[in-house]
């Protein structure tokens, strides 16, 4: 691993790290620490999007003292490698793999520092995961616009509808050899193994991840994260339900959350634009963190 400093702004030091993990994916971790930190931040992107896109948000909490850290996913942005027939993946080497190799490459610095774990949307519940698995200290825990998939946990509409695109997009990835998200205005163009999972939980409500040893669910039901969790009151694909179904997976963890309008944004609340004028929910998030 090795890192290099890049121009940043908001006078936060810019990194980047270069991470492989066990099985050869390569990417690169984008840092954004203050002078003095008092806690450190693993950030996990939504689906499709890559890492770049929350650097923003990395130097919005750099001002408030959180050294950002942010992950990326196989197939986008740094990443070595792209979902196609030949290179498939799916939450196991997400949890297994490059998680881990991302939390072993935080700055030594940083090591030290509270560690927080936290996510965007599926970002926010693979953090929920992370935890549960890890062993030792248990991180804070926040999300942002992030909610369980489960069709049951969706207000109607929505609920009679999301059954058959659960269905669908996991056998359009299998016919495809990926998801081509990119063409469907859907994430990006996906691991046909990952969309299995994600639409597994969706249809089932419980977290199974194939090929994992441990029981997720079972692991998140004795997770007891201290929570902080950001709602947008336009979001139809994290409404307010489905952060309740998320959180019910950790029934012994504390949580406080807030839901933010489009005046407290100073834009739309929707489930994306927050991440261009991240401020708001930035300082929301700081000052939730104890001393």
């Amino acid at each position: 691993m090795s890192g290099d400093v890049v121009p940043g702004g908001s006078h936060a030091a810019a990194l980047e790290t270069a991470c492989v993990a066990a099985d050869g994916h390569a990417w690169h971790l984008i840092v954004r620490s203050p002078p003095r930190p008092r806690a450190c931040l693993l950030w996990l992107p939504a689906l499709g999007v890559a890492a770049r896109h929350y650097i923003p948000f990395a130097e919005a909490l750099a001002k408030e003292g959180i050294a950002t850290c942010l992950h990326e996913w196989r197939g986008n942005g740094s990443s070595s490698w792209r979902a196609s027939r030949m290179q498939d993946w799916g939450y196991r080497e997400i949890l297994e793999l490059d998680i881990p190799a991302s939390e072993a490459a935080l700055p030594a610095p940083l090591g030290g520092l509270p560690r927080i774990v936290g996510g965007h949307s599926l970002g926010g519940q693979l953090a929920c995961c992370r935890i549960a698995l890890a062993s030792g200290r248990t991180p804070r825990l926040w999300l942002v616009a992030s909610g369980a998939p489960y069709w049951r946990a969706f207000p109607a509409p929505a609920r009679w509808l999301l059954p058959m695109a659960y269905r669908f997009l996991p056998w359009l990835a299998r016919h495809n050899g990926a998801l081509p998200g990119r063409r469907l205005g859907f994430g990006g163009n996906e691991a046909r193994g990952l969309i299995q999972d994600w639409a597994r939980t969706a249809l089932s409500g419980r977290y199974a991840v194939a090929g994992l040893g441990e029981d997720v669910d079972a692991a998140l039901a004795r997770s007891v994260p201290a929570t902080d969790a950001v709602l947008l009151a336009r979001d139809w694909l994290a409404p307010p339900s489905s952060l309740d179904y998320l959180l019910s997976r950790m029934p012994g963890a504390h949580a406080t959350r807030t839901v933010l309008d489009d005046q407290a944004l100073g834009g739309s609340a929707d489930h994306f634009t927050w991440m261009k004028q991240p401020g708001v929910v930035a300082r929301w998030l700081a000052v939730r963190l104890p001393g």
